[in-house]
């Protein structure tokens, strides 16, 4: 199977959290370059990259792919 580049969780409203977070970090840690944990009830977004700290955006219009994906944009405007 190959490595996992990229992923984006949208969480359920009755999903706590923590539990997202961690889900995230397990991605991470399984090979995810780059994940997105899309809260659409507060139009958050974190971002979860390697090596790095987590970044929160608040109420972003759109999200890229950075060098993960180079060339992906996805346009927040259909989720909020």
């Amino acid at each position: 199977m190959g490595e996992t580049t990229a992923v984006a969780h949208g969480g359920n409203p009755q999903d706590r959290a923590a539990s997202l977070q961690a889900k995230m970090q397990e991605y991470q840690e399984n090979g995810a370059r780059l994940g997105w944990l899309i809260d659409r009830e507060n139009r958050r977004i974190e971002i979860y990259r390697q090596g790095k700290p987590v970044e929160i955006l608040e109420f972003p219009t759109s999200l890229s792919g950075e060098e993960v994906l180079p060339g992906f944009v996805l346009d927040l405007s259909s989720i909020w």
